[in-house]
């Protein structure tokens, strides 16, 4: 057999098969969470969340260059559907190039090692292809991908580099390997996690393996990674920001003059070294200067991301148009961070002595002074946490109560008794307990349990947050899966029709585990380096990141470079199998028997099981849901939106399909940033900026961050415009002491009035005719805090500035701390409030009062469904969560026309309801039940029966399942 040339078709016809796979099953247009927002900076070259991916926009636009702008999120996705084939791809040719490397140990290659070694790599390769996580991220418009292509690459890269070490050109696959990882920067952080594995390759080529090796290899792998993520990567541009000052603000020279100073230089200097280096025959030093080279090459696409910004695009996160803007950028500064090593537990007070201390300075490009100034010079506002109760490796630390409580669920909390620095005697979680937690959540349930789905089975596609009804991993074989999860014969028919509910029969993981331990006794350095390679993709991401509990998705996804060691080890795992049957057979028998049986025990069985809810194929709801969010709008509106699902959809719409451009959308939680309330007073599109009354000053990072409300006796309601124009005031009569001696703008009273100007409201369309008598001089309400966020200022802003010109809205999932008390004067009408100048009128207790001809027209006649319609697409859960608020709506409206005598409305409007959400499609739960009611208002019986049947049947089975469920799981 000529094995290279079926290495390389057997690789491509790999490929061919993945990148059918993925082409046929991706979405057919973009994805909810992030993926709209990357999807639009890819169209356009705008710039997203940080810390950007320049590389993935700049490709990503090169592929929508060929589609049309309703097709582009099709491009998109289409890239990560190939990038996901490549990925594919070298990891065939990294498979053969280790089995390969095992086989030679005993003795050269016959047609049976070769037909092994080819099997291994169609087993490996293929599993991964159908593997849970990888092919959830190859069939939508995101960067994780891309990124899996980068690692992808760069170890087929290090494998090559391994098998012609010591040649004369060798050194160039690690001028290779540093310039790919140089790109990834550009695409995400996460293939830097390939240096350690990397290093102990290069270290362990020509040294025996110890422990004394093992720790100074590691000690390099550590070094590097270091010196790369937090020196290479921040350190190019902080080392930029030091000329930058002193050009701009010392020599007065124009902005950006120190940086290009600055850029000049290090190609001088780098230039001349390398020279130098090349000279004198100084090999080391000129290939570590060659790989900072191509490393500082790969990594100037976020020149991109300086240059976009500088345009300032619609789209602009963070303004990183100066070195100083870019460097929080890249660091990731608006996130916050975790400690690592040390620092607070959740209950650790501020130090009595200092509790707070000055933070890093935040610089503002003032372009009327041309000069940059720290806007919080001076200020003491960083957290000073007490020494005598903080902790090592301090695993549970956040303050958020939510957090809290789950802390000490997971970590079983009991705590410690420990003396603060003033003398109070708390309670501090032990170290046990921070390790329990560290296990059983930070890696039992945020990591292990996405590996066990990926290699043995998956329970269903609900998020879980620890009960075990949901997300839990599940073999398909009864007596081990009822010890854990309950008694698998006794589960509910909709627990065992859901879609995700995929069972391997421990098989994969089986595979694997053979060619582990097969691997660590033939080549224990080779398993090393793939053990490493292992770790940290996979348990270290979490070790480092210290994720609080209650995650908001499911982030199996970030783990998928450890899952492709795994299915390496699955491909080990074969010739394995082949090495033992090869002793009682022919071994091109044994070969080609093993490959058939391995691949149908794998690839075969992932395939079929994982392929109904990884095909997103005829799906556009988020897509569709955006539409609905926008059209639930008047022309020229103001829609305040919050999480990632209300947001970055509708931007994908505006900014890539220009839908309803005319619509201002303002996100709360980025309105609490000085760069976001600035690109919200610009023209975007056709939407006019919004209006405000406070300048820049006021809302400048570290100032009015956070604004007390110190009752002053007020009688009555302070009208919003004359409380804006008392933070205006500037004089000590408006400012109060903070806990740190800052002096700072405050609110003397929670209850704020809007006058209204009837004659305005009534001729814009605020108010229709009918409701004119209904209109009030002003509203009155009360904010139920004792303190305003920047976020709820610019809204107080607005209203006063807007004086009814702009219908405004606040999207229904924007959550109640959002409305500011304003909820009583709701009205719904879609997916969104408007803001009316009128006592809202709700009769079911819910809020907002149901304007039934505007709420009729857009769930009728302007609302989109996505294909759910059509009864033949897969909704995963968080679809299906977001059915319900749709669900709710048609239940008000239909209500409503009931308790008016109009049952031929409510009858068409409940129809509806069910003809664009069909139970296959959406299951029925208990929002479904307020429409049963309303089909039985009506005399419509057989409707409402066939809607509690299936209520009551599902009911039953749960309530019959838990009754089997014994001891702490029952109380779960």
């Amino acid at each position: 057999m000529d094995y290279k040339k079926w290495n390389n078709s057997l690789g491509w016809l790999v490929w061919a098969v993945a990148s059918a796979v993925y082409l046929l099953t991706m979405e057919s247009t973009a994805s909810f969470w992030d993926c709209g927002e990357f999807i639009a900076t890819a169209y356009n070259l705008e710039v997203g969340h940080p810390p950007g991916a320049p590389l993935f926009m700049v490709i990503g636009r090169f592929f929508t260059m060929f589609t049309s702008a309703e097709n582009a999120a099709l491009g998109i996705n289409a890239l990560s559907a190939l990038s996901s084939s490549f990925t594919i791809l070298f990891l065939f040719w990294s498979i053969t190039a280790i089995v390969k490397k095992l086989a030679l140990k005993s003795g050269e290659l016959t047609q049976g090692k070769t037909i092994a070694i080819l099997g291994s790599a169609l087993v490996g390769s293929l599993a991964y292809t159908f593997s849970d996580s990888f092919w959830f991220s190859a069939v939508e418009g995101e960067v994780y991908a891309m990124s899996s292509l980068f690692t992808a690459a760069v170890f087929w890269a290090i494998l090559k580099w391994d098998a012609v070490s010591g040649e004369s050109h060798s050194t160039r696959w690690m001028v290779l390997i540093a310039y790919l990882m140089g790109l990834s920067i550009g695409v995400h952080l996460l293939n830097l996690l390939a240096i350690p594995a990397m290093v102990f390759l290069f270290y362990f080529k020509n040294k025996e393996l110890s422990i004394k090796s093992f720790f100074v290899a590691m000690g390099y792998s550590v070094l590097i990674l270091g010196i790369v993520q937090f020196g290479i990567i921040p350190g190019t541009y902080k080392i930029g920001s030091m000329f930058e000052i002193l050009f701009v603000n010392s020599f007065g020279l124009p902005f950006h003059s120190g940086l290009i100073f600055y850029v000049i230089l290090l190609i001088a200097v780098v230039s001349y070294a390398l020279y130098i280096t090349q000279k004198k025959g100084m090999v080391v030093w000129n290939t570590i200067l060659l790989c900072f080279t191509v490393i500082l090459i790969g990594y100037s696409t976020y020149a991109v991301i300086m240059t976009r910004s500088a345009a300032n695009p619609p789209m602009d996160e963070n303004n990183p148009e100066n070195v100083f803007s870019l460097l929080s950028y890249l660091n990731r500064e608006q996130y916050g961070s975790a400690p690592f090593l040390t620092g607070q537990y959740f209950n650790t007070p501020l130090d009595a002595r200092e509790p707070y201390k000055e933070g890093k300075p935040v610089y503002f490009q003032n372009k009327e002074t041309g000069k940059y100034e720290i806007t919080n010079k001076g200020e003491k506002n960083e957290p000073n946490y007490d020494s005598n109760t903080s902790g090592f490796m301090p695993r549970m630390w956040s303050a958020q109560s939510h957090h809290v409580d789950a802390y000490k669920t997971w970590s079983n909390y009991k705590g410690k008794r420990a003396k603060a620095g003033n003398g109070e005697t708390i309670q501090v979680p032990t170290f046990g307990e921070n390790l329990a937690f560290l296990f059983n959540y930070q890696w039992g349930h945020l990591y292990w349990r996405y590996f066990m789905w990926n290699f043995v089975g998956r329970q269903n596609d609900i998020q879980s947050q620890g009960e075990f009804i949901n997300g839990s991993w599940l073999s398909g074989i009864n007596a081990i899966d009822s010890a854990r999860l309950g008694d698998q014969t006794k589960i509910t028919t909709a627990a065992k029709n859901n879609p995700g509910r995929n069972v391997y029969f421990f098989l994969p993981l089986i595979l694997g585990l053979i060619g582990l331990v097969y691997q660590f006794m033939k080549d224990p350095k080779d398993w090393l380096v793939l053990g490493l390679l292992f770790f940290f993709t996979g348990m270290a991401i979490n070790f480092y990141t210290n994720p609080p509990p209650l995650q908001p998705r499911e982030r199996d996804y970030a783990y998928v470079g450890s899952f492709y060691v795994f299915a390496i080890w699955m491909a080990v795992g074969v010739y394995a199998l082949y090495e033992v049957l090869s002793k009682k057979m022919p071994q091109v028998v044994s070969a080609t028997v093993v490959t058939l049986a391995s691949l149908l025990a794998a690839p075969v069985i992932m395939g079929s099981q994982n392929w109904d809810d990884h095909n997103r194929h005829g799906r556009f709801t988020a897509r569709d849901f955006a539409k609905n969010y926008l059209n639930s709008c008047a022309p020229n509106a103001i829609l305040f939106t919050n999480g990632d699902n209300d947001t970055f959809p509708l931007w994908y719409v505006q900014e890539v399909e220009g839908y309803r451009t005319d619509v201002r959308i303002v996100n709360l939680s980025l309105l609490n940033t000085d760069w976001y309330i600035e690109q919200m007073r610009r023209k975007a599109w056709i939407s006019d900026g919004i209006p405000q009354i406070l300048p820049a000053s006021k809302v400048r990072q570290g100032t009015n961050d956070y604004l007390p409300i110190y009752d002053r006796g007020i009688e009555g309601f302070i009208d919003v415009k004359e409380a804006i124009e008392f933070v205006l005031d500037d004089s000590p009569k408006s400012k109060v002491s903070l806990g740190s001696g800052k002096q700072v703008d405050y609110f003397p009273t929670k209850n704020f009035s809007l006058k209204v100007d009837k004659q305005k409201v009534l001729t814009n369309g605020t108010v229709s005719a009918d409701r004119a008598d209904r209109v009030l001089d002003k509203l009155d309400w009360t904010v139920n805090k004792n303190y305003i966020m920047k976020n709820d200022l610019i809204i107080l802003d607005i209203l006063a500035a807007n004086n009814w010109e702009r219908p405004i809205y606040f999207a229904i999932t924007t959550g109640n701390e959002a409305y500011i008390g304003l909820t009583p004067f709701f009205q719904l009408e879609g997916l969104a409030y408007r803001l009316v100048p009128y006592l809202a009128q709700s009769f079911d207790g819910q809020t907002g009062e149901v304007h039934n001809e505007v709420m009729y027209d857009n769930l009728m006649n302007k609302f989109v469904w996505g294909g759910m319609e059509k009864g033949n697409i897969y909704m995963d859960e968080n679809n299906r969560r977001m059915c319900m608020n749709f669900r709710n709506n048609f239940s008000r409206l239909a209500e409503n026309y009931i308790r008016l005598g109009k049952n031929d409305k409510a009858k068409e409007v409940l129809d509806r309801c069910i003809e664009v959400m069909p139970e296959n499609i959406v299951e029925y739960n208990y929002f479904m039940i307020a429409i049963a009611e309303s089909y039985y208002k009506m005399k419509e019986y057989e409707k409402g029966n066939a809607i509690v049947r299936i209520l009551v049947t599902n009911y039953e089975e749960e309530l019959r399942f838990y009754t089997t469920i014994k001891g702490e799981k029952r109380n779960n």
